[in-house]
């Protein structure tokens, strides 16, 4: 199947009536996008008069991998905009798990990035400056180095914390969508929720340093809701093993404990590698 052709939807959706539409409309792939790893099709759904663009990801196009168990990233995609949604911040487009033409598998929003909006940039200096948090050194070719960068953005610092309390394994700089309307997305969550300690994140600039109030508040918040009996714990529990979910409140109770971004392990490669 070629690449897709870019088709805007008939009637525009509001973000909260994205899910039902997701979930109950009629799915028609458009085209394949080519440069997944996985396998990803670029849809449109139409329900009631309402169509959108999406992405659907069959469980059945999902490559194995060594440390994940087979046929589960979809579910880890849902349960990330889940963990989402609980925080307040609607950092992930919205998606479900839902039957479709090449089986069960994700479906999320599509969502339009912005090519104008500086998040990551690759500097010739020492010392990032004001505004950029410096990330570590990349090689650039014939033995030079250079800094590389994010924007000191609190977006990026909200999207870190959700990734510490994801445990994701994969934040790279093409996962980051800015819109247009000023707001940011993170994608691509299907190797999140691991019990071992696996992040692995472009947004190491806060490491170390001291959460923010309104991240203390939200952790606090979803220290409860995914407790026994919590609503987000019930809507996790279909979606991630029972250990994940354990795995999962203990990353929420060590960062409300130490109150601090979480740093590098040494265990695991600390950057995505491509790092875009």
């Amino acid at each position: 199947m070629s690449a897709p052709e870019r088709i805007p939807p008939r009637s525009v959706t509001p973000p909260e009536d994205a899910a039902e539409l997701l979930a109950r409309g009629e799915l028609t792939v458009r085209g394949r996008i080519r440069e997944a790893s996985n396998a990803a099709l670029y849809c449109t759904v139409a329900y009631d008069g309402r169509e959108a663009a999406c992405v659907y990801k069959p469980v059945a196009g999902e490559r194995p991998l060594w440390d994940f168990p087979e046929g589960t990233l979809a579910q880890r995609e849902v349960a990330a905009w889940e963990v989402s949604e609980a925080t307040g911040w609607g950092l992930v487009p919205p998606t479900v798990l839902r039957d479709g033409p090449y089986g069960e598998g994700m479906c999320q929003l599509w969502i339009e990035a912005t090519a104008d909006a500086e998040l990551l940039a690759l500097v010739d200096a020492e010392e990032p400056e004001p505004g950029w948090k410096a990330i570590g050194l990349a090689e650039v070719g014939e033995g030079r180095t250079a800094l590389l960068v994010h924007a000191d953005d609190e977006r990026l610092r909200r999207l870190a914390v959700l990734d510490a309390v994801l445990n994701n394994a994969d934040r790279k700089g093409g996962h980051l969508l800015p819109t247009g309307e000023g707001r940011l997305y993170g994608i691509d969550h299907g190797v999140t929720f691991n019990v071992e300690n696996k992040l692995r994140t472009l947004l190491w600039g806060w490491a170390g340093e001291p959460l923010t109030q309104e991240a203390v508040d939200v952790l606090e918040r979803l220290r409860e809701d995914l407790a026994d009996g919590g609503a987000l714990a019930a809507r996790l529990a279909p979606l991630i093993t029972g250990a994940e979910l354990d795995a999962t409140r203990a990353r929420v109770g060590a960062l409300l404990t130490s109150r601090t971004h979480p740093e590098p392990s040494g265990e695991w490669p600390a950057i995505p590698w491509p790092p875009v």
